[in-house]
């Protein structure tokens, strides 16, 4: 499954598409995972098959990501009662970092931590922010790198069209 997630990146890097290109379409098995939540509960990527899940990489770090979290928000307060979901993983190494970038950027998502970069890994993140749009099936549909003003149009685009799915 990371070959698959990493083949679809470097096609599209091949193609011609630029590492911060708004998104990629693939439409591969999203690789499952389990992260600590800032709940303190568990969190499976599986559990939530049947939703349509918007998988969003972040450090405490990136400017980018400062901008995107406010309105993923309001997506996800827009979409939540109609079968969607963020996970949003922060992969900074010390978990106070981000409480003190949530504190400042409050969101009612879940926020999952992967200290060790594992799922990052997994997902062949190489840029900040990275999002990954996941249908109910379990499949990543769109891959999108970075973040610019605008963006979370095109996430509600594809939000609509997976929802309806």
């Amino acid at each position: 499954m990371k070959a698959s997630i990493k083949a679809f990146a470097v096609a599209g890097i091949l193609a011609g598409l630029s590492p911060l290109a708004s998104a990629e379409t693939i439409n591969v098995p999203a690789p499952d995972f389990t992260l600590e939540s800032r709940s303190g509960e568990n969190l499976r990527l599986e559990d939530h098959r049947g939703e349509v899940v918007m998988l969003n990489f972040w450090a405490s770090w990136c400017g980018p990501c400062r901008q995107e979290m406010p309105l993923m928000d309001e997506l996800y307060s827009q979409y939540k009662d109609l079968g969607f979901t963020i996970l949003a993983v922060n992969v900074d190494e010390n978990r106070e970092e981000a409480h003190r970038f949530l504190d400042k950027v409050p969101v009612n998502y879940p926020i999952l931590y992967d200290p060790e970069s594992s799922v990052s890994e997994l997902y062949e993140v190489q840029a900040m922010p990275t999002t990954v749009m996941i249908d109910r099936d379990g499949n990543a549909r769109y891959l999108h790198y970075g973040y610019q003003p605008g963006y979370e149009d095109e996430y509600e685009q594809q939000i609509r069209e997976l929802v309806r799915e």
